[in-house]
């Protein structure tokens, strides 16, 4: 069965269904959830409040998007909802995939510094733009992709990106200064 149908016989009453559509998705939508969140903690119970709205949602979908979009977009605003609430800025480690692209492997301390430096950079960046910039710029979404995965207009996902690299170039404008070419081409594309 496809995503829609797995949706659709949810909501018929297929107590099966939305299990197995968890399923499929269940990796994309934690890693979506980590990468907005700020803690594995609060990544996995915005993740849980995610999948009761969808579960409740389910009749609600329009079908105008994949099931995938629908689930990518109220995970993120489950994350952004429980950022909103918390108001702590607790660090958490870069994804291994960022940080594969900026690795200096002949300076490991240098390494871990600049791992912790942008991750800080990132985290002074305000939710949305933060969401905006890792769906573009490290999950590699296109930016119409983003705008229908985080439910705001094209125009949006463009300013949001462009004023969180000005956020972040002028926090990491150091690492510029010293050539560092891979973090150059993160954050000034």
């Amino acid at each position: 069965m496809s995503d829609s149908e797995l949706l659709a016989a949810h909501v018929s009453g297929d107590s099966r269904a939305f299990t197995e559509l968890v399923q499929r998705h269940r990796r994309y939508l934690w890693r979506i959830a980590k990468r907005t969140s700020y803690s594995a903690d609060d990544a996995a119970d915005a993740l849980q409040d995610a999948l009761l709205s969808a579960h409740r949602m389910a009749g609600t979908y329009r079908a105008d998007a994949a099931v995938r979009s629908w689930l990518h977009r109220i995970v993120v605003n489950a994350c952004l909802d429980r950022i909103r609430r918390n108001r702590v800025r607790a660090t958490v480690p870069l994804d291994d995939e960022l940080s594969a692209h900026i690795r200096r492997r002949d300076d490991p301390i240098g390494e871990l510094e600049l791992t912790l430096d942008i991750e800080a950079a990132l985290f002074q960046l305000p939710p949305e733009q933060r969401a905006a910039i890792v769906a573009v710029d490290v999950e590699g979404f296109s930016v119409a992709e983003a705008a229908t995965r985080l439910g705001v207009p094209v125009g949006t996902i463009k300013s949001r990106c462009a004023r969180a690299r000005l956020k972040l170039a002028q926090s990491l404008n150091y690492l510029r200064m010293e050539g560092n070419q891979a973090v150059s081409q993160i954050v000034y594309p």
